[in-house]
């Protein structure tokens, strides 16, 4: 696992989880990209220093740092996605390095600062990082999750917002609270929680999930449609729950969103 230092500003790598604290951002990436790990290994010495750094990572870093934590994840960065072998191991550990984080610091881009997130038609209802597939696991896995706004300030916790939260993301607030595993929820209810969000990948559909199911399996881009039946099929060696047939893809004509689709 690699984990940027947020006082050096130098890639640090672990070979557990579990060898030094850290907190991990949970965000949407920018439509235009995000600043890689090839981006970053530029800098000779510290990437703080780097003027071209992404605010992103350098607020992330500030935030970290006020909170008593000297290293941080975040996916855009800290993963050398040129190499398909480090890709699949960080998809496959991500589930499991988001429940160890200390913490998780949510960044909604697009939230203002003054509102009351739980109003009808508030922009925290209807942020975009709740629609995306990726962040689904990001909700669930974490013990704790602080939602920041676009001036970084927060919002509140998953605990404080675990009744708005539910109304938007269909999830039991028993869940959200940590009150209730969510794995005791049917395959078909833990599906349905992912119905509606999206992934710009076809593959991702089935890949951003499989840590809500306890599954592992080879990344493998290019396979499309097959990474669901993969899924299915992983699934089913674990859970005799047959409800997973109820779903099947959907996706739309562009193919840069697409969502499951349950029984009628």
């Amino acid at each position: 696992m690699r984990l940027l230092d947020t006082e050096s500003g130098q890639f640090h790598t672990v070979d557990s989880h579990f060898d030094v604290p850290y907190v991990i951002l949970s965000h949407t990436w920018d439509p235009e990209g995000e600043q890689s790990f090839q981006d970053n290994i530029l800098a000779t010495k510290s990437i703080l220093s780097d003027p071209r750094l992404a605010a992103k990572i350098r607020r992330s870093c500030m935030i970290a740092r006020e909170a008593g934590y000297r290293y941080v994840w975040i996916d855009s960065c800290c993963i050398d996605k040129t190499s398909s072998s480090e890709l699949s191991e960080a998809i496959n550990s991500m589930f499991v390095w988001y429940r160890h984080s200390s913490l998780c610091f949510a960044f909604l881009g697009y939230v203002c600062e003054e509102e009351d997130p739980n109003a009808e038609g508030s922009e925290f209802r209807r942020s975009r990082w709740f629609t995306r597939g990726w962040t689904l696991q990001e909700l669930l896995a974490p013990l704790v999750v602080l939602f920041l706004n676009k001036e970084w300030k927060l919002i509140g916790t998953k605990g404080t917002l675990a009744g708005t939260i539910s109304q938007v993301t269909r999830i039991p607030g028993e869940v959200l609270r940590h009150l209730k595993d969510m794995r005791a929820s049917s395959v078909a209810q833990r599906m349905s929680w992912a119905a509606l969000r999206v992934t710009t990948r076809e593959e991702d559909e089935a890949y951003c999930v499989m840590g809500i199911f306890g599954v592992n399996m080879p990344t493998l881009y290019g396979e499309g449609r097959y990474a669901f039946v993969r899924l299915q099929e992983a699934i089913l060696k674990l859970e005799l729950d047959q409800s997973i047939f109820a779903w099947t893809r959907r996706t739309n004509p562009s193919h840069a969103a697409s969502e499951l689709s349950g029984p009628s």
